[in-house]
């Protein structure tokens, strides 16, 4: 019997789909994320359907939407009585690892996450927010009392993750050992946008080439230009942590069983439409990279890229189909694992259609949409957002990609948007989500 693969979940924290180099950023390189890439599937619709922290991780972990689970907002609390995917992985005889951020425990400060609140983990070592890159510190498994890192976080929580894998890998015979279920949270390239000094060399704001859908507004362009420069360089950090990751898995001699998932938490906008950060419906807020490969290819490994519309409540259950582990009935997500590995041919007609997408209560901050939303994203390339008793947004993404012609009160498009507004009621009525939708007219 074929042994049951390693996965790797890397989770990165505010990271768009668009500002890779595979996705055709000029402005940035990353080879080491587009090698894996290139070995492997990548997910081009992938969506965050909770485009803020907490709310996202919490519909990771528990592959249930964020109004089921209960982590709706930033901070959030994740209840230690709700199982998580280590359930299932634990009962499969994996050993079960979380080193970084863990931005569950209620705050968005650095408190304590109590042994009995972590996820289920066997190993955990980690903190739960900081947004401070250079004065982090963790507690966890073997390091109650805490400790500073040393130097940038990511790196530091690389070095630390890669030392716990040596640490495991070192038990036992290569044919006795646990196979492991490894999750690596770092916090870049969420803002402050600082990295390492080097990764900030030969970038400046007049060198920045701004997407087509930032408005001609001095305050809008100097401001993210700005930011766009720290934030290109914490994610080149980021892409010289996962190639070192790789290099390490190499090493130990465990490529070829190890599958690593590449992802983030939500996007930024970063200037797109005026607006900042995340918990907004548009493309630079809810797309996020979503790729699933074999540092040493692996001969099941599909390589290309798939248009399945992959949510925050399919990766758990994505997961444990790629390791051959039956999806509890408790998560409600979609097992996408057949668009990745040979041994038989997704079934597209029961695949969910479209992703659901909700800010449950408003954010508030600037810059930023301050009221609750709804909104369902398709397939072939359709989006439409409601905010509470009104219409709002109406895109067609696929030959639209800035989202520039908003058709939702156009009567040319009243039959998709007819369409879509009935789409959405049903995500509704099938998840138990409330809000207040316009009537059909």
């Amino acid at each position: 019997m074929e042994q049951r693969p390693n996965i790797i979940w890397i989770l990165c924290d505010q990271l768009r789909a668009q500002a890779l180099g595979h996705a055709g950023d000029p402005n940035v390189c990353t080879p080491n994320i587009d090698n894996l890439a290139r070995d492997g599937m990548r997910f081009g619709q992938a969506v965050s359907g909770a485009p803020w922290c907490c709310p996202f991780r919490g519909a990771l972990l528990t592959g249930r939407y964020p109004h089921q689970n209960g982590v709706t907002a930033t901070p959030g609390r994740l209840d230690p009585a709700l199982p998580t995917v280590t359930q299932p992985f634990r009962e499969a005889g994996y050993h079960t690892a979380y080193v970084g951020k863990w931005h569950l425990g209620g705050s968005n400060q650095m408190v304590r996450i109590p042994e009995g609140e972590r996820g289920g983990f066997d190993y955990w070592l980690g903190y739960e927010n900081r947004n401070a890159q250079w004065d982090t510190e963790v507690h966890g498994s073997g390091a109650e009392e805490g400790f500073r890192l040393e130097g940038y976080e990511t790196d530091a929580l690389t070095d630390l993750f890669v030392k716990h894998l040596e640490a495991h890998l070192e038990t036992g015979a290569p044919e006795e050992r646990q196979p492991f279920f490894g999750v690596l949270s770092v916090q870049p390239p969420h803002d402050p946008y600082l990295a390492p000094d080097h990764f900030h060399r030969g970038r400046n704001p007049a060198s920045i080439r701004l997407r087509p859908n930032v408005p001609d507004v001095p305050w809008v362009r100097e401001r993210f230009a700005n930011d766009l420069c720290g934030y290109y360089a914490m994610i080149e950090n980021l892409d010289w942590n996962v190639g070192r990751l790789r290099s390490a898995l190499r090493r130990l001699d465990t490529d070829r069983e190890t599958i690593v998932m590449f992802f983030s938490d939500h996007g930024d906008c970063l200037g797109a439409h005026a607006q900042q950060q995340k918990s907004s419906p548009w493309e630079e807020s809810i797309r996020i990279p979503f790729i699933v490969g074999r540092t040493g290819g692996g001969h099941r490994m599909k390589t290309g890229t798939t248009d399945a519309v992959l949510n925050h409540v399919d990766i758990a259950p994505t997961t444990l189909g790629l390791c051959g582990l039956d999806v509890p009935e408790w998560m409600v997500g979609h097992d996408y694992s057949a668009h990745c590995v040979h041994g038989g041919e997704p079934d597209r007609r029961a695949e969910p259609d479209s992703a659901y997408l909700q800010q449950i209560p408003a954010k508030g901050m600037a810059h930023s949409v301050n009221r609750p939303w709804r909104a369902v994203v398709t397939r072939d390339g359709w989006k439409y957002a409601a905010q509470p008793g009104q219409d709002w947004l109406l895109f067609h993404t696929a030959e639209d990609r800035y989202e520039m012609a908003n058709y939702v009160f156009d009567n040319a498009y009243r039959a998709k948007h007819r369409e879509l507004r009935e789409r959405l009621e049903q995500w509704m009525n099938e998840t138990g989500d409330e809000f207040e939708l316009l009537p059909v007219r």
